[in-house]
């Protein structure tokens, strides 16, 4: 229906809604045998004059009217389907696993204006850009460019964006990691969407962030980025141009920006952020946070640097009890990332800070780091946590550690959770999630169990494709007909719904709304190739866990 309402707004097509006769009939007989039934012998004139009537105004009036109605019901019903798909392939795309713990190369393709560099740090900081022409001449000057930065940052993963010279920026890391170029160093790659990555680098926000630096690399960083944290960094890209779904476009503004800032919303506070390295733009997202209450953060940890616990953000203007509550729980301090964020110099302001309001500077704010912050237990349930500590003989300076996870799951083991919770003063859910955060590691993400980017070392063409390959692939796109499956070939193939079987579908997946969606990884079969028009068919053999 969508595909329908665009060709005919762009005037490839004419639509006709074909209504059947005997609505015409019926409609006839109706008003001739109980709506205008004369009361009295009528003559043969009267009858003319009233099938006139009622011919002219089902042609010019009734017609019409049923046609629009059938069509905005289609419409309806479509959008409502687009929008629904939108917002699962969405909240997969910003739960893929983050790759952490390694430097990563981002690299933004191109021909004529090269290859854009971005060597980002661990924690996403950018450590080095460049720019490279591996495609024009004197490419072995440029090879040893590249390689010379590689080996200083101890690069081993890279990240190519699906764009311009992509296949061609693929093939050439593919040829150096094949001639070991890069050695001693185990370097692998991947391809990820370059999606919204454009608009996003010329955008006021990226120009915020990014104030110094070349439009085309910030495209770079926006690239890396992507894989190393896809939540942080999808949520500064407008959602309409993050390339998943399908004929956004073509729907109501407002009920897709409405349905996509819920799921963001929704997949930020299920996560987590980190408060001292968290972007501007990630903090909007948390519930109990706007625009305002944001900046104001931002700008606290600018002048005061980082925050040593959640209790701190009480000083931030605008933030009051109320919306302390709600945004404490989703809120981290991490250790590891708190001194590092203590030993980068961070700018003084040159006017004195302004004076805070009475109720702000009377509050007594410890300033020391409190372990618990680093958990998804809630501030308020804090005293609860303390008491089941004290049960367990731990202290809250073990957190996630081996021995307090014996010890929790030893008590856990001779009393009922239903019990320890009467014990403690606390409900068994809050209890069951004290738990959970007191023995998950510190800096625990819940996405680390989710699939993440797939890195290789070799290529992989169309023509290498034949009949009955069975290959693995990683969902790039899920639609109302099917989903695509990057393999590894430069083209993404298609699994047509009619191969999308419940039998092929792990039990927490057997639900058609969550079948398939991007970031997912699966095992398929090739059915046909189709080279001159770049398409391949798959069918899905099973969903890798």
């Amino acid at each position: 229906t969508l595909a329908i309402n665009r060709g005919e707004s762009l005037k490839i097509l004419t639509v006709k809604v074909n209504i059947p006769d005997r609505v015409k009939n019926d409609f006839t007989r109706w008003c001739i045998d109980n709506r205008w039934k004369p009361k009295t012998f009528a003559r043969e004139e009267h009858w003319a004059i009233v099938r006139s009537a009622i011919d002219d105004s089902y042609k010019r009036l009734i017609l019409p009217f049923l046609t629009r109605n059938y069509r905005t019901k289609l419409s309806s019903t479509a959008e409502k389907e687009s929008i629904a798909m939108f917002v699962s392939n969405l909240r997969r795309c910003l739960l893929v696993g983050p790759v952490r713990g390694c430097v990563i190369l981002g690299v933004d393709p191109g021909f004529r204006h090269g290859c854009k560099l971005a060597v980002l740090s661990p924690t996403g900081q950018i450590i080095h850009t460049d720019v490279v022409y591996l495609h024009n001449s004197g490419q072995q000057r440029e090879v040893d460019k590249l390689r010379h930065l590689m080996m200083t940052y101890s690069c081993t993963n890279v990240v190519i964006g699906n764009g311009t010279a992509c296949r061609e920026t693929e093939s050439v890391f593919a040829d150096l990691i094949s001639r070991r170029c890069f050695h001693p160093l185990d370097v692998s790659y991947c391809i990820t969407s370059e999606a919204g990555a454009s608009i996003y680098s010329v955008s006021p926000e990226a120009v915020k962030e990014l104030p110094d630096m070349d439009p085309n690399l910030r495209s770079a960083v926006s690239i890396g980025r992507r894989v190393q944290d896809p939540m942080a960094e999808l949520v500064k890209i407008d959602p309409k141009h993050i390339g998943i779904g399908t004929y956004q476009h073509d729907v109501s503004a407002g009920a897709l920006k409405a349905a996509l800032d819920g799921v963001v919303q929704e997949c930020v506070s299920f996560v987590g952020v980190d408060i001292n390295i968290c972007s501007e733009m990630l903090m909007r997202h948390v519930a109990g946070l706007n625009v305002g209450r944001a900046k104001s953060i931002a700008e606290w940890r600018e002048q005061n640097g980082p925050f040593n616990n959640r209790e701190q953000l009480k000083l931030v203007k605008g933030m009051g009890p109320k919306t302390y509550q709600q945004c404490a729980g989703f809120i981290r301090i991490n250790l590891q990332t708190l001194h590092s964020a203590k030993s980068s110099p961070h700018p003084v302001p040159e006017k004195p800070a302004a004076k805070k309001s009475k109720g702000k500077t009377c509050v007594n704010i410890p300033t020391s780091f409190n372990p618990l912050d680093q958990t998804c237990i809630h501030p308020e349930s804090y005293h609860v946590a303390e008491r089941f500590l004290s049960l367990v003989g731990g202290s809250a300076d073990q957190i996630g550690s081996a021995g307090l996870r014996q010890c929790v799951e030893s008590k856990v083991r001779t009393s009922s959770v239903e019990e320890l919770a009467k014990t403690v003063d606390s409900t068994p859910e809050t209890l069951k999630l004290i738990i959970d955060g007191l023995v998950q590691p510190p800096g625990f993400d819940i996405r680390q169990s989710f699939g993440k980017a797939v890195f290789k070392r070799g290529i992989v063409s169309m023509s290498d494709l034949r009949v009955g390959a069975v290959l693995t692939g990683q969902v790039d796109n899920a639609t109302l007909f099917g989903a695509f499956v990057d393999i590894g070939v430069g083209r993404s193939g298609l699994i047509h719904k009619s191969k999308i079987t419940l039998d092929k579908l792990p039990a927490s997946q057997r639900r058609r709304s969550l079948a398939l969606g991007p970031g997912m990884r699966v095992e398929v079969r090739v059915l046909n190739v189709d080279p001159q028009r770049g398409r391949i068919g798959l069918d899905l053999i099973r969903v890798l866990q």
